[in-house]
């Protein structure tokens, strides 16, 4: 097998408001909080009331099942709150910080029974994925393989690490290796190609989604029926090397913050779920326009709040793009501004060439209706899969069809760009994560 593969299928979405510089970690946020509904494939339930004192790396909510996969706090501090939903269900656990920071401690032992406790009690073992599912790995999963993505190919996506992580980079890929009877597989751009030779080392080239693992585990080792492989980046796997080499459990974090609405974007150094209204305070924002605030990249974040929302998994981007919805524009649809993008070259923007950078807005720009087999999606869908029959039969739950046409092998990331390009304005995403959670149940 090549070390080197070319994704030829994609689409880098020119994005304008690139973070460039870097201010000091940011000391200021006291309310953090953790998301229960990022984690999915388990029912979690609450292991702490509000008052509670915690340590970094205290239990905040275990799955209902077992007990035994745990979200953890990432800070020192007192349970201030826990906010319910409909039906009782946790919408978050909020924490709020103190001054001194004292972390609980973990047994370290390096076989793979109290390598797999020490995950599941640290929290770290809820930072990784389950293929196929795109799950929280179960609590007896055993992998084939554990892919490993070193990049980040989204738009205004940070790099991942630093070259300070790579000893513990080195040591977490050491870890999971015990965690399988396969082969660990870390997929880097061909001029950032880390010397770590546990790992099998592929180098992705392309453009968007290279970076997404779905499309690695396809380029080098698809899931199949029976199979199970677990994914995660590689600043989760730094994350591991430094509670295995320093007895640190880290859930300190860099994040961009991004969007052409951002009059300043750069990295501020944070932790893992930290408020929003803290992390946007050094940035000047356009306030007189209506903003959508997402925690994550454009494609696949998650719609929070300036005063009420927190940094979301995977707890590394903030964008900032305006909703669109008291925008006019001369003849609608069927402007002719040169600004206006197009994958499909109906504007003229195309002229001016697309690579330069775009103020994208929230609107979708179509009108929803049946789906429309052009071929739309699979020119930016890297995929040996049909995408448009697979939606169909996930709409259908024809179960045999769907594993026929790979359902096994995707996660509702990878329909982000097929979503983006989609003429119907389907919410592709959406579908494919209802689906995988009803075909979980079903099988």
């Amino acid at each position: 097998m090549s070390n080197y593969i070319k994704i030829k299928k994609g689409l880098d979405i020119p994005l304008k408001g690139t973070a460039e510089s870097t201010t000091d970690a940011d000391n200021s946020t006291i309310l953090f909080g953790i998301c229960p509904e990022d984690f999915p494939g388990h029912i979690w339930k609450a292991r702490v009331k509000p008052g509670d004192k915690v340590k970094i790396g205290t239990r905040l909510l275990s799955d209902k099942s077992t007990d035994t996969i745990a979200l953890v706090s990432p800070v020192a501090g007192f349970v201030k709150e826990i906010i319910r939903g409909e039906r009782r269900r946790i919408l978050a656990v909020t924490i709020e910080k103190k001054d001194e920071q004292t972390s609980d401690t973990f047994d370290i032992r390096h076989n793979p029974e109290e390598i797999r406790k020490t995950l599941k009690d640290s929290g770290l073992w809820s930072l990784l994925r389950q293929r196929p599912f795109d799950i929280v790995p179960e609590t007896d999963s055993t992998p084939r393989d554990i892919f490993i993505t070193g990049f980040d190919s989204a738009p205004l996506a940070p790099e991942l690490i630093s070259t300070e992580d790579i000893p513990y980079v080195e040591m977490g890929i050491k870890i999971l290796f015990m965690l399988t009877s396969g082969k660990v597989y870390l997929g880097v751009r061909p001029d950032k190609n880390p010397n770590i030779g546990i790992a099998e080392t592929i180098q992705f080239e392309g453009p968007h989604p290279a970076g997404n693992v779905g499309v690695q585990i396809a380029a080098v080792k698809p899931v199949n029926k029976g199979e199970v492989v677990w994914t995660t980046d590689i600043r989760t796997v730094a994350r591991i090397g430094k509670l295995y080499k320093d007895n640190i459990l880290d859930y300190s974090t860099t994040v961009a913050v991004t969007g052409p609405e951002v009059e300043n974007p750069h990295f501020v150094k944070t932790c893992a779920g930290a408020s929003l209204s803290t992390i946007l305070e050094g940035f000047k924002l356009h306030e007189d326009k209506n903003l959508r605030i997402i925690s994550g990249n454009v494609l696949t974040g998650i719609k929070v709040e300036k005063e009420s929302g927190f940094l979301r998994f995977p707890y590394r981007q903030i964008s900032v793009i305006e909703e669109g919805d008291s925008r006019g524009e001369f003849m609608g649809w069927a402007s002719m501004n040169p600004e206006k993008y197009s994958v499909k070259r109906s504007f003229p923007a195309f002229l001016k060439g697309l690579s330069r950078p775009f103020n994208f807005d929230a609107r979708i720009k179509g009108g929803h209706r049946a789906m429309i087999l052009s071929e739309e999606y699979d020119k930016v869908f890297p995929f040996d899969i049909y995408p448009e029959y697979l939606i169909k039969a996930i709409g259908n739950f024809d179960i045999d069809r769907m594993e026929k046409l790979g359902i096994y092998e995707v996660a509702p990331e990878d329909f982000a760009l097929p979503e983006f390009v989609d003429t119907s304005k389907i919410e592709l995403q959406k579908i494919v994560r209802e689906g995988l959670d009803k075909l979980r149940e079903e099988i």
